[in-house]
């Protein structure tokens, strides 16, 4: 039998966070804290992390969702209440399928154990410029630049188009494309009236691929858009709010994308993101994972499955540096890479302060 208890954190943004979306100063996370009756000992740890206006399950029920899963731990068998009860709550799906993982190999955080974990094997990861003001973005690239880093996505959407173009010919003026790899991130920000045209003047900068191009949903002008667009295209939010498989495989089949991003978090854990990369296998997609803003214990878990699937394209994994209180962890960044010093010992103090941990 197991038992949960739940704690709410805030995190704090070191620096606003700017998105298509609008500007984040904080971002509320719930922790599950997990443990075996019979072997009490021992703590599992999974992070429920919201992105406001984002998450499938960002709903008012959301807390009480939490406040019953307590109970249907109590009386449910797992499987059960991960497959059926939190079908439509990905991200607490994927805060309890991570603090089961992490229980069952033994409450020390390594929930997939290996060379990424032994400090063998590091993640190739890309770079991320928030939106801003031209001289904002400029900033932020100028520093990525300088600090090494060989593969940035910019978010993309918010300032004036023209703006953005001349970013882009700034850092094509000094990097050709097999020096710097630039990817895009719309955030569905785009017109479908105007998007293929504007696609077509940003392939002139030699983009690798753009994130979600127009708002998801509008499966007839997106497959256009993946059939004539100069720049391969990558879903994302198109992603968020299909749990059913059958319409998973749908979408897939009639958009056609290059690429699908996958978020554990929002896409409803592991065994939710696999089924996509399983799909989208099938029909010859690539993907990469993508942290959604966790702090350092869900990004830990995200990092740690994501170095099983052995993927050589650049991973959206450089989340772990932007919150002013998140937890010191054995994860590292280092331009264009995420490795794991086992040597690091992770800051509990806040976890403690449960009561329930360390």
């Amino acid at each position: 039998m197991y038992r949960i208890e739940i704690k709410k954190h805030v995190l704090k943004f070191k620096v606003p966070a700017g998105t298509s979306r609008g500007i984040m100063n904080e971002k509320p996370s719930w922790f599950i804290f997990m443990k075996d009756v019979n072997n009490p000992e021992q703590v599992g740890l999974g992070e429920c992390g919201l992105l406001p206006g984002l998450s499938y399950d960002d709903r008012p029920e959301y807390e009480a969702v939490l406040n019953h899963l307590k109970q249907w731990v109590e009386q449910e068998d797992i499987s059960f209440i991960l497959q059926n009860r939190l079908q439509e709550w990905p991200s607490i799906r994927f805060g309890l399928e991570t603090a089961l993982a992490d229980l069952l190999s033994g409450g020390e955080k390594i929930l997939f154990p290996g060379d990424f974990t032994q400090g063998k094997q590091a993640i190739p990861i890309n770079g991320l410029i928030w939106m801003g003001d031209k001289a904002q973005m400029l900033k932020q690239i100028e520093v990525k630049i300088s600090e090494g880093w060989r593969c940035m996505k910019l978010k993309t959407g918010a300032i004036d188009f023209s703006e953005e173009l001349s970013l882009l010919k700034y850092l094509r003026a000094s990097f050709t494309t097999s020096e710097l790899e630039i990817r895009l991130d719309a955030n569905g920000a785009f017109e479908p009236a105007k998007a293929l045209e504007q696609l077509h003047q940003l392939a002139e900068y030699g983009i690798h691929s753009i994130e979600q191009p127009i708002q998801p949903g509008l499966w007839d002008q997106m497959a256009e858009l993946c059939l004539h667009s100069p720049i391969d295209i990558a879903l994302d939010e198109e992603l968020i709010r299909l749990p059913d498989p059958r319409k998973r495989a749908s979408m897939l089949k009639h958009i056609r994308p290059k690429y699908i991003i996958i978020k554990p978090s929002l896409t409803g854990g592991f065994a939710s993101s696999a089924s996509w990369i399983k799909l989208a296998n099938k029909q010859d997609i690539g993907y990469w994972v993508t942290s959604a803003l966790e702090s350092n214990i869900g990004l830990n878990a995200i990092a740690q499955w994501t170095s099983t699937l052995r993927n050589p394209l650049p991973q959206g994994l450089g989340t772990g540096q932007l919150y002013t209180n998140n937890f010191e962890s054995p994860l590292v960044i280092k331009p264009g890479f995420l490795s794991y010093d086992p040597n690091i010992i992770w800051d509990t103090q806040f976890l403690c302060s449960t009561g329930l941990y360390g």
